[in-house]
């Protein structure tokens, strides 16, 4: 039996990490926050399938990464609508120094330059923590896809923040 109380302050302690994962999937703050909405309604309202005793932040991600395939497919029906270029994204923030802040939302901006599903990858192995299985769970791709994407994007971000003026091999950072 899940302890509802339980299940839903864990929920709320990982709002920041949903909120971070949605970003990249998003690129946009206003389409992550509406995703971290909807996953967390779903959640609510599915938390009788959860599994006490695995990993609820795997659960939540691998919901989202759902929720928001399917409204990429709904938007591809509507026309006119779908990503948001990454100079058009707002940065997230925290207290933070100045040069702190410049020097991370230049690295924000690195990441979301990256193709979606490399950021996705590198997201979940490097920022947030799971391996490459839990990833390639959440992403719902091979975990030799999730290998290559993590060394095509760790290539990508070297390669990025080698080059001051911004773009390597014609991929220009935004």
């Amino acid at each position: 039996m899940i302890d509802l109380v339980q299940f839903r302050k864990d929920l709320v302690g990982l709002l920041p990490r949903l909120r971070r994962f949605a970003l990249t999937l998003t690129r946009s703050r206003d389409d992550g926050d509406d995703l971290v909405q909807a996953a967390c309604e779903r959640a609510i309202l599915r938390a009788g399938q959860w599994q006490p005793g695995t990993r609820l932040d795997s659960w939540l991600f691998t919901m989202m990464r759902n929720i928001w395939v399917s409204e990429m497919r709904s938007r591809r029906v509507r026309l006119g609508q779908g990503h948001v270029d990454a100079t058009e994204t707002d940065e997230l923030s925290t207290p933070v120094g100045a040069v702190d802040h410049i020097y991370g939302n230049q690295l924000i901006g690195m990441v979301m330059s990256l193709p979606e599903g490399l950021s996705a990858c590198l997201l979940l192995v490097s920022v947030e923590g799971h391996s490459y299985q839990e990833a390639a769970d959440i992403l719902d791709i091979p975990i030799g896809t999730v290998m290559s994407r993590m060394s095509r994007a760790r290539q990508l971000m070297k390669e990025l923040l080698a080059d001051p003026t911004g773009s390597t091999r014609g991929m220009k950072v935004q």
